[in-house]
């Protein structure tokens, strides 16, 4: 049962205005994308979509069902773009307007900005499709929606979504398809178009509800009002109720870690501050700025911090893979379980961890195990890796998940496998690998060039990367010697815009072909092979800010070679085997095993700044 809207409603109604900019960042990018699908008008659509939010303010004594507010809001935005529609005939400039071809008349707002907004050759490709096709396109590239939100929105089935959706992206060629997700880009609502709205209605009357000490929708005190909203939209902005200011400025870009409907139950909310007019010190009447480690009063209920959960298996057994995590989603990229059929290296799975569920997407040109992943722009570069019959690859491919296509880029200087890659600024940084484990080059992907940087210390491959703060963590590893294979405990940290390196504090446990992610500032290294070969469950969490190691609960699975994707606090660990590869054509025992680790934390990821003093957020 959906609970979240019902309890900020009930806040508006009682006073706290401020959080009503919790149901705007939630559902503006559907409501703009639903005005835009009618309107065919970026200005008109934005203008549109801040009436409705005002409209919805005004009118929210009326809304009987709280629960229903997704369906009133796509209600009375169909009714304004309607009578929109009708004023824009009815102007003065209607008559002359109504000279022209028959064609002009029947979309005067898109012809209108034909030349400014979009090509030609994408509206013409637009415009032949049906209606119930162009708003499902829309919604989706657009509003950034998934096909259950549209079903909800729009009040049908998400069969009947997912069915339009195919039909449509059917009827358009792949080029189109990406100009859509271009154009659409460019034109989204820029993060101050919540704060207009919140400093707007302010100022605004509406009829206050009565008071109830009990909460909303029958949900008790022992879940604590562990609501979602801090998980909401994709520009989630956290405020006092007096608009006072929580701490930094409010990021410009934030992009929301949560992937859906949790139960409030296995909620935490952490390092968070919340809408309250009655906190107090306990001493005095003077309010107090509420705890952040508890912002809510009543008790929360146990989470499961710190602890694994099976999840469904991936489709493909395989070790040595990369994932990139791309709107909440977890693509899953090479790597196999058998040196004798070379197809496998060539896999790309898609995983939603809202479903639970695993979805087959376009094979990956050259096959290759032993990658590197890493995202920019929504795009997914796989660079380098090995050949089944392990030939240094220095291949570099990009692939698109809103096309599902992939395309050629300039190659990597040295080829190798074993090597991780991490992105700072737009830039991605290929480090160590199996041939010269010390190298470190940087690809601009703007300018698909590439160029050398200061090697690392330690010479490694089997080493993984993660980055925190714009400075790059390389941990573990593994190098072939004289002697034999060595098997490194080392961390490494690389400043990017020095080009220089820092040794840090050892990983307690020495390991290679282990897999890393970040989560609320902390590195989480995971799994990988010891000295002696024996996968390992260990799970180790380091502070970057004071260079200290902890323990944490193992991974249900021992193994290697695997990989791990971060999201909303949680840690997918993703393949891997028991063994190291032999590099023989024999049969490896590699896993299809998807566990999730939950570190307890929930959170926003921000980027960049917006020039305002209003709210709060905490970025992971």
């Amino acid at each position: 049962m959906r609970t979240e809207d019902g309890y900020i409603i009930d806040k508006c109604l009682n006073g706290e205005k401020e959080a009503f900019g919790f149901l705007v960042d939630k559902y503006r990018s559907c409501v703009y994308a639903f005005a835009y699908s009618r309107l065919w008008n970026f200005h008109d659509a934005e203008d549109i979509t801040q009436e409705v939010f005002l409209k919805a303010f005004r009118k929210l004594p009326t809304l009987k069902q709280w629960d229903s507010f997704q369906a009133w809001l796509y209600s009375i935005t169909a009714n304004l773009c309607k009578n929109f529609l009708r004023a824009k005939f009815n102007r003065p400039d209607h008559e002359f307007i109504a000279e022209q071809d028959p064609k002009t008349l029947s979309q005067p707002l898109m012809n209108s900005y034909r030349e400014e907004l979009m090509h030609e050759s994408l509206y013409e490709a637009l415009d032949s499709l049906p209606e119930s096709y162009r708003q499902v396109l829309t919604l989706y590239y657009f509003g950034q929606m998934n096909n259950e939100e549209i079903a909800r929105f729009l009040g049908a089935s998400p069969s009947n979504i997912r069915q339009r959706l195919s039909r449509a992206r059917a009827k358009l060629k792949e080029e189109m398809l990406d100009m859509m997700s271009k154009t659409y880009d460019q034109h989204k609502l820029q993060p101050g178009f919540t704060f207009r709205i919140v400093e707007l209605v302010k100022h605004i009357k509406i009829q206050p509800a009565p008071h109830a000490p009990w909460l909303p929708f029958g949900l008790s005190a022992a879940t604590g009002i562990v609501l979602t909203v801090l998980m909401f939209s994709p520009h989630l902005l956290l405020l006092t109720p007096l608009g006072a200011l929580l701490g930094s400025p409010l990021p410009s870009k934030t992009k929301v870690m949560e992937y859906g409907e949790l139960p409030v139950d296995v909620l935490e909310i952490s390092e968070i501050t919340f809408l309250s007019s009655e906190q107090g010190d306990g001493k005095d009447s003077a309010p107090k700025r509420p705890n952040p480690q508890n912002a809510f009063a009543p008790p929360l209920a146990p989470s499961g911090k710190d602890t694994w959960t099976k999840k469904a298996n991936m489709p493909t057994e395989r070790a040595l893979l990369s994932a990139s995590l791309v709107n909440e989603k977890i693509y899953v990229i090479g790597g196999g379980k058998d040196l004798a059929l070379p197809q496998e290296f060539s896999i790309v799975e898609e995983y939603n961890p809202a479903t639970d569920t695993w979805t087959k997407k376009t094979d990956m040109p050259t096959p290759r195990l032993a990658l590197s992943t890493s995202v920019v722009d929504g795009k997914i570069y796989v660079i380098g890796g090995a050949s089944p019959n392990r030939t240094p690859l220095s291949t570099v491919e990009v692939y698109e998940p809103a096309t599902d296509t992939w395309t050629k880029k300039a190659n990597m200087p040295t080829a190798r496998f074993g090597l991780s890659t991490s992105v700072v600024d737009g830039k991605i940084y290929a480090i160590g690998g199996s041939t010269g484990g010390a190298t470190v080059e940087e690809y601009n992907p703007a300018t698909d060039t590439w160029a050398k940087r200061a090697d690392m210390p330690t010479a490694r491959e089997g080493l993984s990367t993660s980055v925190v703060d714009g400075k790059i963590y390389a941990i573990g590893g593994a190098c072939l010697g004289v002697g034999g294979v060595s098997v490194f405990s080392t961390v490494e940290e690389y400043n990017p815009v020095a080009d220089s390196w820092l040794e840090k504090a050892s990983m307690p446990t020495t390991r290679a072909y282990l897999s890393t992610s970040v989560v609320n500032g902390k590195i989480y290294a995971i799994g990988g092979g010891s000295p002696n070969q024996i996968a390992l469950s260990t799970v180790e969490e380091y502070d970057p800010a004071t260079d200290t190691w902890t323990k944490k609960t193992d991974m249900p699975t021992p193994r290697m070679q695997l990989y791990t994707s971060a999201m909303n606090g949680y840690i997918y660990a993703i393949g891997g085997t028991q063994t190291f590869w032999s590099w023989v054509k024999q049969a490896v025992p590699a896993f299809s095993i998807v566990e999730a680790y939950d570190t307890g934390f929930r959170a926003v990821e921000a980027e960049g700044k917006l020039p305002t003093t209003w709210g709060r957020m905490k970025a992971e």
